[in-house]
């Protein structure tokens, strides 16, 4: 089976998981759990990426704080927190501590961590190569003010047009784009 059918933009796991036996879902369970061995090297190498940009003189980078979700904006807390009915009494789907410890910290720390890396390789990009390419769109949650391309008078005029004048990395172009849509 392909990984990607249809590709429709939405994965589809709810239609199949009651049809996958259960030795396989307990696996899977397993391999969503190992990758905390890897987490301290994820945070190690989102903590470098921060500083080299704030030490080639970086600044308005969001810290990875602005990628958790507030405490209380989480639905349920112990006393609430919802679980699975089931005959395994050993089950881990029916324990609160479970899915708070998975719903309240896990999962959330594990998004954010990489949301927050991706966010800074962003901007790691579109300051060393602000050069498109038909990804490059979606770079645009790491906005920058310049590129390294475009301090320099001398390389600004190498720049492929559409490269010197996209928004993504170059603010000047944004206000531009700004000012002449509303004149209009």
């Amino acid at each position: 089976m392909k990984a990607c059918e249809s590709c429709s933009g939405r994965a589809e796991i709810g239609k199949y998981h009651k049809q996958v036996p259960v030795w396989r879902r307990a696996i899977g369970l397993v391999f969503v759990y190992l990758p905390i061995i890897t987490l301290p090297f994820v945070f190690i190498s989102a903590y470098l990426t921060y500083y080299h940009l704030i030490l080639i003189g970086g600044r308005n980078i969001k810290p990875f704080s602005a990628f958790l979700p507030d405490r209380a904006s989480h639905r349920y807390d112990l006393k609430t927190q919802i679980t699975m009915d089931g005959s395994f009494k050993a089950s881990l789907a029916q324990s609160k501590l479970y899915w708070i410890l998975n719903c309240t910290w896990y999962c959330p720390v594990s998004v954010a961590v990489f949301e927050w890396h991706a966010y800074m390789v962003k901007i790691v990009e579109n300051w060393w190569c602000p050069f498109a390419h038909e990804k490059k769109e979606g770079y645009s949650n790491g906005k920058i003010d310049q590129s390294f391309w475009h301090i320099y008078p001398e390389d600004r005029v190498k720049l492929n047009p559409e490269d010197l004048n996209n928004p993504i990395w170059n603010e000047e172009a944004e206000a531009a784009n700004k000012t002449s849509g509303s004149a209009g």
